[in-house]
């Protein structure tokens, strides 16, 4: 090979390895940015997957869960069936001693659960005498729309709690929260049932809460004591809720327990009696739940005498009911998926009872007044717009809008003293309070809701993932 022949193809080498060269570093190059947008992609999932393990607690919540009186009778019990959730309790167990009155009001929702209709059923049946009674809940499956399969799974975990505790069917009542339209893995609660009965404890209260929580943040409890006749009566109560409420009898689901002895008519009147002003009178969503139930029993384990229909000890113990029910019903509201903002719509003025109610479920419902409440901004346009339609009788000269102390508008236009910049600042607050008054009659009535937020649609959209 002649000198000239190898220098040329020495370059031409050199050439080709240079070529080859960048083609191993446009590929390793590549392959490098490939590699950091998949940890970045890795990373986004696993700080998404952090944020939904985490679910922040609602800033509305209250400090601390309550510390509840015991009451004498009822005990409790709590663990985990993973039934959806896993590592954390999601059935639970109240046992009540012999003796027990139990009373209810539940959805009216045509696609009620088997759960619903079992309790209603066998609230009206006659009471065995002497019985107890227990009530089983479950949580991540609301058993609702499920068929034959949902009546079996109804009866086969009423069934094995009362053969566990020694009670009739007819005397032990369950709910179901979670997902509709799957069908509730009964096997897995009849599994845990001899576990449930051997944690039973009256201490246990607070556990019980935490168990049938969905998309709730927190557990929500309440209570009362009064002075009855020869000692004190102690009522305590539970409830969930955070999604889907707008109540049409209850809320999700409440429990409620006293130690006072009281009939089962009396204590079922003075449950119907508070339910319309407490439970049916909030919303976060204006989506009734197919599962709504809404216990109350009454041991009658305290040293007081009976609580009678009427007297002075019948006035205090109802006030005291309807203040723990009001309790709980506040507390769901704060709970709201995605609530900042918990509101009181004040209906006063109007024409009827039903106008009131009309008005103030018109401006809690409506999705531009809670949009406006999560941006702050205080836009009372809205406002008139949900009233005009909401079917009530209302006339434009008559009406008066406020915001806390100050006067938005009346007369038929916004007030000439009212600043915007004053309104932007009460909306601010975390607790507001919108009043309407209609300027037709005297009926009035508060709603309680809250704001909606970019949060609400993260919940629900991931809600079965």
């Amino acid at each position: 090979m002649s000198k000239t022949d190898w220098k040329a193809e020495a370059k031409a080498l050199k050439k080709k390895l240079k070529k080859k060269v960048a083609t191993l570093t446009a590929q390793l190059e590549e392959a490098a940015e490939t590699a950091k947008d998949r940890a970045e992609d890795l990373a986004e999932a696993a700080v998404a997957a952090v944020k939904k393990a985490a679910k922040p607690v609602s800033p509305l919540a209250p400090a601390a869960f309550p510390v509840l009186p015991v009451i004498k009778g009822a005990a409790f019990s709590a663990v985990g069936a993973g039934i959806k959730y896993q590592n954390r309790r999601d059935v639970m167990l109240v046992s009540l001693c012999p003796g027990t009155t139990v009373a209810g009001v539940f959805t009216r929702s045509s696609t009620r659960s088997g759960c619903v209709r079992d309790c209603q059923e066998k609230l009206v049946m006659k009471v065995p005498a002497d019985a107890g009674a227990a009530i089983v809940v479950n949580s991540g499956n609301s058993n609702a729309f499920t068929g034959k399969i949902g009546d079996k799974a109804v009866a086969e975990v009423t069934g094995s709690a009362a053969a566990a505790l020694g009670l009739p069917a007819s005397r032990v009542f369950s709910s179901s929260t979670g997902v509709i339209g799957e069908p509730l893995p009964f096997e897995k609660i009849t599994a845990v049932m001899p576990a449930l009965v051997e944690g039973l404890t009256e201490e246990a209260i607070q556990s019980a809460a935490e168990a049938i929580m969905t998309t709730d943040t927190f557990p929500k409890g309440a209570s009362a004591v009064i002075e009855g006749e020869g000692g004190p009566i102690h009522i305590s109560g539970i409830a969930k809720g955070s999604g889907m409420i707008a109540p049409d009898m209850a809320t999700m689901l409440v429990y409620i327990f006293t130690d006072a002895k009281i009939s089962a008519a009396n204590l079922q009147k003075m449950l119907s009696r508070n339910v319309d002003e407490t439970f049916n009178s909030i919303t976060v969503d204006s989506d009734t739940s197919t599962s709504d139930t809404l216990l109350l029993c009454a041991t009658g384990q305290s040293a007081a005498a009976e609580v009678k229909a009427t007297g002075p000890v019948a006035k205090a113990f109802e006030a005291a009911l309807r203040s723990v029910m009001m309790d709980l019903a506040h507390q769901v509201v704060k709970d709201g998926e995605g609530a900042t903002k918990f509101v009181e719509i004040q209906i006063t003025g109007a024409a009827s009872a039903q106008d009131a109610l009309r008005v103030g479920k018109a401006i809690a419902d409506s999705p531009l007044v809670k949009t406006a409440l999560a941006g702050q901004d205080p836009n009372w346009g809205r406002i008139i717009a949900a009233i005009g339609k909401s079917g009530a009788a209302a006339e434009r000269d008559k009406l008066r809008i406020t915001f806390g102390d100050l006067i938005v508008a009346e007369k038929g236009w916004r007030n000439p003293d009212y600043r915007e910049e004053d309104g932007a600042a009460y909306f601010r607050r975390s607790e507001l309070v919108i009043g309407v008054d209609l300027g037709m009659g005297r009926a009035k009535r508060s709603i309680w809701t809250c704001d909606l937020t970019s949060r609400y649609i993260e919940i629900n959209a991931d809600y079965r993932s």
